[in-house]
């Protein structure tokens, strides 16, 4: 840290911390973490704090580093967290929300860090100029507080998120509120009613990914039927699944057929891969579709084949 620092104080020219001219300062703060940009810097002089709350800063709050300390269980919300964990996090998302002054745009949470719902309206009311939130784990979060989040949000335009057993809520929440809305990112799986949500709520969605998951054929057609407008469509290492008519089984499609690549015709960028030898592919069929990241390099969960979507 630099109060750990100490600058010359012998003869007449010495210089203190507090005349370091402010773009300097800035800078020096753009190299520090989120627990240092939390840290107390902003305590330590007026020149400090104002250098502490410069826009370039808070463009984007990074809470990838911060991580839940939890226990499952069998009841919803199906994780218990540890009241240390909440309360850090409740510090950090304080002091950051309070230098921020309303100019973050991009907020990513890491995909073990389960939010409570005060919290997130907390941030909510505190980003109104969202545009691009990361957020993979809703265990602790009620429908009521993402929707009242969401409300909050009209400018935003991008969205990753876990998949969820009853998405029309939320995705006509976005449709209500966010007009500029265009990117998604789903991780988890997508069944027919998933589909017909995205392509019923969200027909001009431009970006979806939908990569390292469960996947039904029949959803993917209703994908490319419905969302007339996309333009970027990752479904690499899925698991793409046909379901015939009973009583024929249903069956792992090792590529995609002439019904599929006849509808994506239309798509500017379809990224896929479906290699056997492909590590991720390996993977998502080992863990049947519903990824377990926390097993894996850390930060892993970060990647996407679609730059806009990556972290």
């Amino acid at each position: 840290m630099l109060t750990d620092l100490k600058m010359e104080e012998d003869g007449p020219d010495a210089k203190k911390w507090e005349d370091l001219d402010i773009d300097i300062l800035v800078k020096i703060f753009q190299t520090f973490d989120i627990f240092e940009l939390t840290s107390g810097i902003a305590r330590v002089c007026s020149t400090w704090r104002y250098a502490a709350c410069d826009p370039l800063l808070w463009r984007t709050l990074d809470l990838s580093m911060l991580k839940s300390n939890f226990i499952k269980i069998p009841l919803e919300p199906y994780v218990y967290v540890d009241g240390r964990s909440d309360k850090t996090l409740t510090r950090v998302l304080k002091i950051a929300l309070n230098l921020s002054r309303g100019n973050i745009s991009t907020l990513i949470f890491h995909f073990n860090l389960y939010v409570s719902d005060d919290q997130l309206t907390y941030t909510a009311e505190r980003c109104p100029r969202l545009k691009r939130l990361v957020l993979p784990a809703w265990n602790r979060i009620k429908r009521s507080g993402i929707c009242k989040a969401i409300s909050m949000w009209q400018d935003l335009e991008s969205l990753t998120m876990p998949s969820i057993a009853n998405p029309p809520y939320i995705m006509e929440e976005i449709s209500k509120n966010c007009k500029k809305f265009s990117e998604l990112k789903i991780m988890g799986p997508c069944d027919m009613f998933f589909a017909h949500t995205l392509a019923n709520c969200l027909p001009n969605l431009k970006v979806l990914s939908l990569r390292c998951s469960m996947l039904f054929k029949d959803a993917l057609l209703i994908i490319l039927d419905g969302l007339k407008h996309l333009e970027v469509l990752n479904i690499s290492h899925c698991i793409l699944i046909e379901v015939p008519p009973p009583p024929a089984p249903r069956k792992v499609l090792k590529e995609l057929d002439e019904s599929i690549l006849e509808k994506a015709c239309g798509i500017r960028e379809l990224v896929t891969c479906m290699d056997e030898v492909c590590v991720m592919c390996r993977r998502t069929r080992l863990d049947e579709g519903l990824m377990r990241w926390y097993k894996y390099e850390e930060g892993l969960w970060k990647e996407d084949e679609i730059k806009c979507l990556a972290i």
